[in-house]
């Protein structure tokens, strides 16, 4: 069956993500903070859109949640948005109505976004039993000791054989689905919508559940898992040189050298700037430094270099990172880079936005070997070490 095939099937999933997350104890409503360095409802999210058998992904938010969204599922397409209600079954009944008026569906699949890691296999199981089922739910056993509690003390216990745990998605027949909203008039809300659907009169297959399907509720459920701030810790590496020439001024690290040589090239050949670019734009993913100033660009003729690390450490700022340090090493006989190099530093630093102690500039020779040791030209080596959120 072809991917169109299987799409037109017409399965719809629907994430229910207008929570507050009030017992999570975070900054934001839980469904948009960070596990496994990604925020919560992106995992689900990406599982959707990419799983083949599902036609359309609907997700509900809450009322002023849409920038939230946007930023967590930045780069993700295919996805309708939905405002939800007061309570978790009125923003389902809410995602419901959107998707029947869009042209409905055979069956839907209701997510919890509190629940991230979905796997591929569940979305297939669920889908498999819901073909010939009203609905499907997935279910775990209960494995502890379990009791009723009376006036603040412990009483009997309970037969844990007949309790099970049961979680989302649940796959439901779409218009069943539908007419089990519309009949639903118990109090409290229903927590789930198996709840509502078996109220109805149908019959609700089980099917094994995941324990990778963990809901996150409590402030305790998150700090228990590091990769909340998780960041990386990325490394690029630079190198350039350019040949000596007399007549040429002499550029290093921002800095002008008095020398009998200058370095040739198409801006102003500095090859310590032109190494740390590379180094920064290799850490950041994005290229090299020829992809954004090509010296076929006439615009970048003798242009000071300080625009290009300026540059590439933006380009680690817009995506969230932050530079660590960056490390350099020229690699020449003469000038004599010690007298410069605090000034060099100093250069880079503040280019850089960072302290001057996060920057490092060395000097070494080639030990009178090849065309820098015949004074020819100068090298550079530039290291630069950077974190990043998890994209």
């Amino acid at each position: 069956m072809t991917d169109s095939e299987t799409r037109s099937i017409r399965n719809h999933a629907l994430i229910v993500a207008a929570g507050q997350g009030q017992r999570s104890g975070l900054n934001m409503p839980k469904q948009f903070s960070k596990v496994r360095g990604k925020p919560m409802v992106r995992h689900s999210a990406t599982a959707f859109l990419t799983h083949p058998r599902i036609a359309k992904l609907w997700i509900v938010i809450g009322a002023g949640q849409e920038e939230l969204l946007s930023n967590a599922l930045v780069g993700l397409e295919g996805y309708e948005i939905v405002l939800g209600g007061a309570s978790r079954q009125e923003s389902v009944s809410n995602g419901l109505a959107a998707i029947a008026e869009a042209g409905g569906a055979q069956h839907v699949l209701i997510h919890d976004a509190a629940r991230p890691f979905l796997s591929q296999g569940m979305i297939d199981n669920l889908l498999e039993t819901a073909q010939s089922e009203d609905a499907a739910i997935p279910v775990l056993p209960t494995v502890d000791t379990t009791i009723n509690i009376t006036n603040g003390y412990a009483d009997q216990a309970v037969d844990r054989n007949t309790l099970w745990r049961v979680q989302t998605p649940q796959a439901f027949d779409f218009q069943k689905l539908i007419n089990a909203h519309d009949r639903w008039s118990l109090e409290p809300n229903a927590t789930d919508d198996a709840q509502i659907f078996k109220a109805a009169g149908y019959r609700i297959a089980v099917i094994e559940g995941d324990e990778a399907l963990k809901k996150y509720t409590t402030a305790a459920d998150f700090a228990e898992f590091p990769g909340n701030d998780m960041t990386q810790i990325r490394t690029g590496m630079g190198f350039d040189v350019h040949q000596l020439a007399t007549g040429e001024e002499l550029w290093l690290g921002g800095l002008k050298i008095e020398h009998d040589k200058g370095l040739v090239g198409h801006s102003d050949a500095d090859v310590v700037l032109h190494a740390l670019t590379d180094a920064l734009l290799g850490a950041a993913g994005a290229g090299d430094i020829g992809d954004h100033f090509p010296p076929s660009d006439p615009q970048w003729q003798g242009a000071a270099s300080d625009k290009f690390v300026k540059f590439a450490a933006s380009v680690i700022k817009q995506k969230g990172g932050r530079i660590n340090n960056v490390d350099m090493t020229v690699i020449c006989e003469a000038p004599k880079i010690r007298p410069h190099r605090e000034a060099i530093c100093r250069n880079i630093a503040e280019m850089l936005e960072i302290s001057a102690d996060q920057v490092s500039v060395k000097a070494t020779t080639t030990e009178k070997l090849g065309f820098t040791g015949r004074g020819e030209g100068i090298a550079a080596q530039a290291i630069a070490t950077i974190s990043m959120e998890y994209a």
